[in-house]
């Protein structure tokens, strides 16, 4: 089916009092794990590429965003395209041509008035072009290259007066918050503190965004839409079960040399963890 817009989705989530989930997308097989999971729960989703993904594919959006939009046109859930963590204003400024309808820019390691700043200027871009800005206030943390980060520890949490500042001088159309999770967890050991999502969900007038979601977990999640919550990021987790799922295959057939083998089992993998996630979007 066509694609939906982000906006679209966090509405829509938003209004009913659900989330939605949205997945990182690597490679050609996540994208395709993601919609197949997504037709299997019933349910729409984001696919989300990264900067670091773009990085990893040359520098070139393109070829990615391709392959991603393809994967999502030929499914039959709701799926929308959204750019993730974006630092780069070249990268930014492709999101338009390349048929994102949504990105998350990341000025997170400027100081609180460089921040505010060049979002502004991200949102007035964005807008004038028909798309939604996401941004970050807090220190979530745990992403490659970034020094690591206690989630509890002293000034990293979102401020709830801070966040209403920060929306209002910017103009955001969703704020990503730091309330206990972390990027890059490989166990679902992160505790979350809901009263602060509550006070957050309260004090702005935007959907909140949880980051480092596959950490998170799973009573831990639902607890966390109820209480406000609308998009939540899952990206190390399909890596968990894509990675797991080769090696499983390897270890059990050690002449295979045919990727297909094991990138069968390793998209499946992906799509039955994308399916979870999905299953705890309604608490």
């Amino acid at each position: 089916m066509p694609l939906v817009s982000t906006g679209e989705l966090v509405t829509a989530a938003r209004e009913s009092g659900h989330g939605v989930a949205a997945f990182n997308v690597i490679t050609l097989e996540h994208a395709e794990a993601i919609a197949a999971g997504a037709e299997r729960a019933g349910a729409p989703a984001v696919l989300q590429i990264s900067e670091n993904a773009v990085k990893f594919h040359g520098g070139d959006l393109t070829a990615v965003a391709a392959a991603a939009t393809a994967a999502a046109r030929a499914s039959s859930a709701p799926l929308s395209l959204h750019l993730d963590h974006v630092e780069s204003v070249e990268l930014l400024r492709a999101a338009h041509p390349a048929g994102f309808s949504s990105v998350m820019f990341d000025a997170s390691k400027l100081t609180y008035g460089d921040n505010v700043k060049a979002t502004a200027e991200a949102v007035r871009w964005g807008h004038a072009r028909g798309i939604w800005i996401e941004a970050e206030l807090g220190k979530v943390g745990g992403k490659e290259g970034e020094a690591p980060l206690d989630a509890h520890a002293l000034g990293v949490r979102t401020d709830p007066g801070e966040a209403v500042d920060y929306v209002a001088g910017t103009g955001v159309d969703a704020l990503a918050v730091a309330v206990g999770s972390s990027h890059a967890m490989t166990d679902r050991t992160a505790t979350l503190d809901h009263g602060l999502i509550t006070a957050l969900r309260d004090a702005v007038p935007v959907p909140l965004v949880l980051h480092g979601s596959s950490g998170v977990p799973d009573e831990e999640i639902r607890r966390a839409v109820a209480a406000g919550m609308v998009k939540i990021n899952v990206g190390t987790a399909l890596n968990t079960a894509f990675t797991g799922a080769v090696r499983t295959y390897l270890d059990a057939h050690r002449t295979t040399v045919d990727p297909r083998k094991y990138l069968v089992p390793a998209r499946e993998a992906m799509a039955g963890t994308v399916a979870h996630f999905l299953g705890l979007m309604r608490p």
